[in-house]
C-alpha cells in the first residue's frame, strides 16, 4: 500500500523583472517580505525569447523554496501573450506565450504583467488615481484607481514631439546622447504634461534612471526603487488567489 504523503508546496513567490539592461529576481512571501535577497544577471544583447530564457535559468539557480512565479515584462502582455517588446528583440517576441515559456522552463505556475504595472501594484497607496512611470531603457507607465490596476496603455509609443515618442525623448539612449542637464529638462516637461493629461493624485517614478533626477519634486511625486517595485510580484498573485489555490489542488491530486 502506497502511504506516500505529498507535502504542501511553499507559498513563496519568485518575482522576476525583465529589463532592457538587467533581469532581476527575488523570492518573497505572500506579504511581499523578502526571504531571499535580490540577484540579477545582464539582459542578453540579442534579447530573443530563447536568450532571455537562458538568462532567467541562470538567474534562478540559487533561488529555492518558491512555488509560484511573477514576471514583469517590458512591453504589452495580455493573458500571458506578448504583443510588443520595444526594448528587446521585438519581432521575435510578438505572439510568444510568456506564461507557458517560463512555466515550462521552471516547472512552476506563472503570472505575467507589464513591468510598470507590476511595479505599480507593489507601491501604490490605494487612494485615488495613482500613476507609475519607469525611467530606464525605455519609458513605462501604469495607472491604478483606488489600488485597482487599470488597462495598460503603451504611452511610451505616443508622440511627444514631431520626431520623438516618450521612449526616444527620455529613454536611456536620449540620456546618453544629450546629457543629464537637458535630459532633466525633458523629464520636467513630461511630468507637467502627465499632470495635465491624467490629473493624478500621486505619481511614482521608478526605473534605473530615476536616480538621475536632479530637480525638486512636489509632494505628489515620489521616487521608488526597483526593489520597491518588484515586490508587486506578491500582489500580482493576490489579485486572483483562486489561481494559486487551483494550482495547489492540482499538485495534491
Amino acid at each position: 500500500m502506497n502511504t506516500t504523503v505529498k507535502t504542501l508546496p511553499s507559498t513563496n513567490i519568485l518575482s522576476i523583472d525583465i529589463g532592457g539592461s538587467n533581469i532581476k529576481g527575488v523570492v518573497m512571501n505572500p506579504d511581499g517580505e523578502v526571504v531571499q535577497a535580490f540577484q540579477k544577471v545582464k539582459t542578453p544583447d540579442k534579447a530573443t525569447p530563447e536568450n532571455v530564457l537562458e538568462a532567467i535559468k541562470k538567474l534562478v539557480i540559487n533561488f529555492e523554496n518558491y512555488y509560484r512565479v511573477s514576471v514583469g515584462f517590458p512591453g504589452y502582455v495580455k493573458k500571458g501573450i506578448v504583443y510588443t517588446a520595444p526594448n528587446l528583440d521585438t519581432e521575435s517576441w510578438k505572439g510568444v506565450n510568456l506564461n507557458y515559456l517560463i512555466s515550462d522552463a521552471l516547472d512552476k505556475p506563472v503570472r505575467t504583467a507589464n513591468d510598470a504595472d507590476l511595479h505599480g501594484i507593489g507601491v501604490v497607496r490605494g487612494k485615488g488615481l495613482e500613476m507609475v512611470i519607469t525611467l530606464g531603457t525605455g519609458f513605462g507607465t501604469a495607472l491604478l484607481l483606488d489600488g485597482n490596476l487599470l488597462p495598460h496603455l503603451e504611452l511610451a509609443h505616443h508622440p511627444i514631439t514631431k520626431k520623438n515618442t516618450y521612449d526616444t525623448y527620455i529613454g536611456d539612449s536620449a540620456l546618453k546622447r544629450i546629457g543629464p542637464v537637458k535630459w532633466n529638462k525633458r523629464v520636467q516637461k513630461i511630468l507637467k504634461a502627465l499632470k495635465v493629461v491624467f490629473n493624478f493624485d500621486h505619481l511614482y517614478i521608478g526605473g534605473g534612471n530615476a536616480s538621475k533626477i536632479n530637480f525638486r519634486l512636489d509632494k505628489t511625486i515620489t521616487i521608488i526603487s526597483n526593489k520597491d517595485g518588484i515586490r508587486g510580484g506578491a500582489r500580482l498573485w493576490q489579485l486572483d488567489e483562486n489561481l494559486f489555490m487551483r494550482a495547489r489542488e492540482k499538485f495534491l491530486q
